[in-house]
C-alpha cells in the first residue's frame, strides 16, 4: 500500500465556516490569523511568522508560552484524578491552592470560592454580597457601584456591573441595581482637578459616597473597582484614592470588591495589586494569570466576616458550577505559582516597570500619542487627534484608523497587542512578566512605525 499523505487544512477557511469568535467580526472578507504555537514571549502563525506577544494572550500568560512544567502538572493530575466536583467534596490540589491563595491575599481574606472565569468570579461576588446582607438582617442592600467604562465581565450580572453602554444595549434588560461612578482617568480630569493628581483622586472617591447617599446606604451592597482600570486605557489610582474609598465603604457598611481578574499574579507587581496600593478589600476576584492562561480557572477570595454566616452547619450558598474548582486547573495553578515564586517574577516586574514606562514614554513625541499611563507590565497609550486640546477621534475616524489600519499594521509589523476604541482610542500592552528591555524596545519600535503611518493617513 502506498503512503497516506496528510494534506494540511486551510484553517482560516475552516474557522470562517464554523467558528463563532468572541468579540470578533465575521464576514466573507475576514480571515482570522491562525496562531499555532508559542514560546517565551513569542507566538507563531501557521505560516511560521513570529510575533511578540504584547498582551500575554489576553492579559493572562504571565510566565510566558511553552512552559512544559505546566503541561506536566496537568498531565500528572489527569492521571491521578481527572475530574471531581467541589459540591460538598474536595480534591487535594483544590485544598492546597486555596491555602496558597489565602497566604498571598491580605490578612483576613481566607475563604476561596473557585470559578471557571473572571466573569464568574464577579458574578459570584455580587451574589455573595446580596445573600450576606440578607443573612445579617439587611435584605434591602443589593445595589452595586462600579466605574464609568469599567469592564467586569459578560454574564448578565457581571455585565450589569460593567460600565460600557455599548456592550450592554444588545442584552438589555439586565440585572437591576448597577450604578456608575467616575473613573480615575487623570488625563481627562475635570477642572479644577486637572493639575492636582491627588485632589482628583479624592474627588473621584468622594463621588462614591455621593452615589451611596443618593441611592440610600440601606440599599447599596458593594463597590466593584479594578486596582488599575483596564478599559479606557489603564487608569491607575491616584494617591489616597483607595484609602478614601475604604473609609467610605466602612462608614456605610458597603463591601469593597477588588476586581483583580487582570491585575493579580504579578501584572502590577505583587501577587495581588491591592497590596501595591495599600488597601484591604472585602472580596478579591481573580482569574487569568492564576494559571498563566494554561487552564481555565477563577476565584473569589472573601473575608472571614463574609463567610461567618455560612458556617453554622445549615446555611448554604446556593451557587456554583460543574467545573469550578477543577482539579486539573488547580494543579496547573499551583505549578504556575511555583514558577512565579521560584523565578522571582513579581520582583522582576517591580524592578523593570520603570524601564517599561520610560520606553513607552518615548512615543509621546509622536503627534498622535496623547498619554501613556499604567503600572507594572500593564500600560495604555491613548491616541488623539489634537495633542494641545486632547481632542479625540470621531467614530468614523476611529473605525478607519484603529480598525481599518492600526490593528492590522501592528500585527503585520510583528506585535500582537490591542487597539481598543470602546472608550477613547488606546493601544493596550501587557507583555509576559518574563520580558525585559529588549522586548520593551521591540514594542516601542513597532508601535512607533505603525503610529507614525496611522497619523499620515488621517
Amino acid at each position: 500500500m502506498g503512503e497516506t499523505l496528510t494534506v494540511p487544512k486551510n484553517l482560516a477557511e475552516t474557522a470562517k465556516r464554523h467558528v463563532w469568535g468572541h468579540f470578533a467580526r465575521h464576514g466573507e472578507d475576514i480571515a482570522p490569523p491562525v496562531i499555532t504555537r508559542g514560546q517565551g514571549a513569542r507566538i507563531w502563525d501557521d505560516n511560521g511568522k513570529s510575533y511578540l506577544d504584547g498582551l500575554s494572550g489576553l492579559f493572562a500568560v504571565q510566565v510566558g508560552h511553552g512552559r512544559a512544567e505546566l503541561a506536566e502538572a496537568a498531565a500528572a493530575q489527569t492521571r491521578e484524578l481527572a475530574y471531581f466536583p467541589v459540591w460538598g467534596y474536595i480534591t487535594p490540589p483544590v485544598a492546597e491552592l486555596a491555602e496558597r491563595l489565602a497566604g498571598h491575599a491580605p490578612a483576613g481574606l481566607d475563604r476561596v470560592f473557585f470559578t471557571v472565569s473572571g466573569s464568574e468570579a464577579v458574578e459570584s461576588a455580587w451574589k455573595l454580597a446580596k445573600q450576606y446582607f440578607k443573612l445579617v438582617g439587611k435584605p434591602a442592600k443589593h445595589k452595586v457601584l462600579s466605574r464609568s467604562l469599567a469592564y467586569h465581565g459578560t454574564s448578565q450580572g457581571a455585565l450589569s456591573i460593567t460600565g460600557l453602554p455599548g456592550l450592554k444595549v444588545p442584552f438589555e434588560p439586565l440585572v437591576p441595581g448597577g450604578f456608575r461612578i467616575p473613573n480615575t482617568n487623570f488625563y481627562r480630569a475635570p477642572e479644577p482637578y486637572a493639575s492636582d493628581y491627588q485632589a482628583f483622586g479624592l474627588w473621584a472617591a468622594d463621588r462614591i459616597e455621593e452615589a451611596i447617599l443618593f441611592e440610600g446606604p440601606d440599599s447599596v451592597a458593594a463597590v466593584f473597582l479594578e486596582p488599575v482600570q483596564n478599559t479606557g486605557g489603564c487608569f491607575p489610582p491616584p494617591p489616597g484614592y483607595f484609602q478614601r474609598v475604604r473609609e467610605i465603604c466602612d462608614r456605610h457598611d458597603v463591601l469593597l470588591v477588588s476586581d483583580e481578574v487582570i491585575c493579580a499574579f504579578g501584572r502590577i507587581g505583587p501577587m495581588f495589586a491591592c497590596s501595591e496600593y495599600g488597601y484591604v478589600p472585602d472580596i478579591i476576584t481573580c482569574a487569568k494569570g492564576l494559571t498563566s492562561g494554561y487552564a481555565p480557572i477563577g476565584a473569589m477570595i472573601a473575608s472571614e466576616k463574609l463567610f461567618e454566616p455560612f458556617s453554622d452547619g445549615t446555611t448554604l450558598f446556593p451557587h456554583g458550577s460543574t467545573y469550578g474548582g477543577h482539579p486539573v486547573a488547580a494543579a496547573v495553578a499551583l505549578a504556575n505559582l511555583d514558577i512565579l515564586e521560584r523565578e522571582g517574577l513579581n520582583a522582576h516586574v517591580a524592578e523593570n516597570a520603570p524601564a517599561f514606562k520610560a520606553t513607552l514614554d518615548r512615543l509621546l513625541d509622536l503627534p498622535i500619542v496623547g498619554d501613556v499611563r499604567g503600572a507594572g507590565f500593564f500600560y495604555g497609550v491613548e491616541l488623539v487627534k489634537d495633542k494641545s486640546t486632547k481632542e479625540t477621534f470621531s467614530a468614523e475616524e476611529s473605525e478607519r484608523v484603529l480598525r481599518g489600519f492600526l490593528s492590522t499594521a501592528l500585527f503585520d509589523g510583528g506585535l500582537y497587542c490591542r487597539a481598543d476604541d470602546r472608550a477613547e482610542p488606546v493601544v493596550q500592552l501587557a507583555p509576559p512578566l518574563i520580558c525585559g528591555q529588549s522586548e520593551f524596545d521591540e514594542i516601542e519600535s513597532i508601535l512607533r512605525a505603525a503610529l507614525a503611518e496611522a497619523w499620515s493617513k488621517l
